[in-house]
């Protein structure tokens, strides 16, 4: 069998830069225009965006994950005019510009796909990674003070396994979970909350890690399994209704029958 052919061009054959329409610009351009001629939009700052920002950002990843096209794109426009709002007002401020922000992000990308342009050998992520961090600096420098603690945990534990520190597979982080579930069982028998706490906080940590190894992102299973509960606790509020249940008088093992019932009509 032969394979399909592929229209994809080889690097060197790429002009990346002399096909940019400016569509940035555009975006840039109507940004300026509404700080001009709109009071709500003259009287933002950057920190009175960052909820929007971070609301833009949800959405787009709900988008996503629900596979809506037509809601992305929407939702991927709503996120272009909070990046650009940033970056117009810090040419209003001087601390940057447009031009200044692309050629940082063309500097970082180029150093980071040395081999595409002719400035290297391809290189290992963390490898790069290190090298971008000054020699006196932690591996884990730079981190976003703000990040999800379940991607701060991800992000911790890749950047260590990039310096070696990490097991082979996934077993060495299996066995770590179920020693920290014993050490939960015991503190749960104890009577310091703050013992408790800080076993369940080792427990989910080493879980995040077994993901890793996984192969899988805690965020997204994570994600999925939120969805899964929902929809089936949806279905059995449906079916409680249909049999006249009331969920607040029934006691756990009738809703534990309606619950077995759901999961096992295949929801």
């Amino acid at each position: 069998m032969t394979e399909p052919k592929s229209d994809a061009r080889k690097p060197e054959e790429l002009d990346w830069a002399g096909e940019v329409q400016g569509t940035l610009d555009r975006s840039l351009s109507l940004v300026a225009f509404l700080r001009e001629a709109c009071p709500w939009d003259r009287a933002q700052t950057p920190r009175t965006l960052i909820p929007h920002l971070l609301e833009e950002t949800h959405e787009v990843v709900d988008a996503i994950r629900e596979g809506n096209d037509e809601a992305l794109e929407g939702e991927l426009g709503d996120l272009l005019l909070n990046l650009a709002f940033q970056i117009v007002m810090g040419e209003e401020s001087g601390h940057f510009t447009r031009a200044t922000v692309e050629e940082r992000l063309e500097e970082k990308m180029m150093r980071r796909h040395p081999h595409l342009f002719g400035r290297g050998e391809r290189e290992d992520w963390e490898t790069l990674k290190a090298q971008e961090r000054a020699s006196d600096e932690s591996v884990l420098s730079g981190m976003s003070s703000g990040l999800d603690p379940l991607l701060k945990a991800h992000r911790i534990q890749d950047r260590v396994s990039g310096v070696g520190f990490d097991w082979s597979d996934a077993t060495g982080a299996w066995d770590k979970v179920a020693e920290e579930l014993e050490e939960v069982r015991e503190a749960l028998e104890g009577e310091s909350t703050e013992d408790l706490e800080e076993e369940l906080g080792d427990l989910l940590f080493a879980v995040v890690n077994l993901t890793r190894l996984a192969g899988a992102h805690p965020d997204t299973v994570l994600d999925r399994a939120n969805r899964k509960f929902q929809r089936r606790f949806e279905e059995l509020e449906s079916l409680a209704r249909k049999r006249g249940v009331n969920l607040g008088q029934a006691s756990l093992e009738e809703l534990d029958v309606l619950w077995d019932e759901v999961k096992d009509s295949g929801h």
